[in-house]
């Protein structure tokens, strides 16, 4: 493992989903999961998150867009709070997901929406 770049992805992938999350994801990894902790943490969030190509706020909705286009609901919501932390507005999650619907199909689209609206919510405290 790399540590410079295990530590920079640390501290990229909590300020960008949360210290709380990414801490117990981390202390909450057994000797089968903790590898995979430690793969994303240093590719995902300490090289392509890094790279000076994209800034974050342009990185999450491309995660938003792939994670409606692959149907997976849980990622979606983590990464849905994620783009908020970094600038991203309601409106332009709501984009992303019609194009989604065009290129990826309704259902796809219609689950994202509906994964955002749980998250909204929760966090608008209604």
């Amino acid at each position: 493992m790399n540590k410079d770049l295990f530590d920079q992805g640390l501290q990229t992938r909590r300020e960008v989903l949360g210290a709380d999350y990414v801490d117990n994801a981390i202390k909450n990894a057994d000797a089968f999961s903790l590898p995979l902790q430690e793969l994303v943490t240093q590719y995902a969030w300490g090289d392509v998150w890094n790279r000076p190509g994209l800034p974050r706020r342009d990185r999450s909705l491309l995660v938003l867009a792939m994670l409606t286009a692959l149907n997976r609901p849980h990622e979606l919501k983590l990464h849905l709070r994620g783009a908020l932390n970094n600038g991203v507005t309601r409106d332009e999650i709501r984009e992303v997901f019609l194009q989604a619907a065009i290129y990826c199909g309704a259902p796809a689209a219609m689950d994202s929406f509906r994964v955002a609206k749980e998250l909204f919510k929760e966090l608008d405290g209604a």
